[in-house]
C-alpha cells in the first residue's frame, strides 16, 4: 500500500512539473525595443495548432484608445485594441514559431516572424519580425 502512494505522489510531481512548462502561449506585455517603454498586452494563443495573437489593451500613455489611422480596407478607423496581430504561425521541431503575418498597426505593415521562448528566461519571448533580408526583435515579457 505504502509503494502504492509513492508512486501516486510521484505521477503527481512529475505531472505538476511538466504541466507548469512555460510556453509561448498566455498573455504577453510588449516593450518597445527602441524606448524600453511597455506598448501594449498581447495574448498568444492556439487555434487548430496554430499561433495566434491579439491585443488586449494599450497601455502607452494616451494612446490607449488608438484607431488605426494608416490601415486600409476593413482596419482602416478601427480600434488597435482587440486586432489580431499574430496569425497561422507554425511550430518548428527547435520550438520556434513561424509565419508570414506579424501586423504592426502603428506602421500598418505585414512582416514574417519568428517567435521563441529566451531559452536563458522563460518569462521573456522573443519576437523576431523580417522584411526582406532585414529585420527587428523585440522582447516581450510574461504578463
Amino acid at each position: 500500500m505504502q509503494r502504492k502512494i509513492k508512486i501516486g505522489v510521484l505521477f503527481f510531481l512529475c505531472g505538476m512539473f511538466f504541466g507548469n512548462a512555460q510556453s509561448v502561449f498566455g498573455k504577453w506585455k510588449t516593450i518597445d525595443d527602441r524606448t524600453g517603454m511597455p506598448k501594449g498586452i498581447i495574448e498568444i494563443y492556439k487555434k487548430g495548432g496554430l499561433m495566434y495573437g491579439k491585443i488586449l489593451q494599450v497601455v502607452e500613455k494616451g494612446k490607449e484608445d488608438v484607431l488605426c489611422v494608416k490601415c486600409d480596407g476593413d482596419l482602416k478607423d478601427k480600434p488597435v485594441t482587440g486586432m489580431t496581430i499574430i496569425k497561422d504561425g507554425k511550430k518548428n521541431d527547435d520550438d520556434v514559431w513561424k509565419g508570414k503575418f506579424l501586423f504592426d498597426p502603428e506602421q500598418a505593415m505585414t512582416f514574417r516572424f519568428k517567435i521563441w521562448l529566451n531559452p536563458d528566461d522563460p518569462d521573456e519571448l522573443k519576437v523576431r519580425g523580417y522584411l526582406a533580408f532585414l529585420y527587428r526583435t523585440q522582447t516581450w515579457v510574461r504578463h
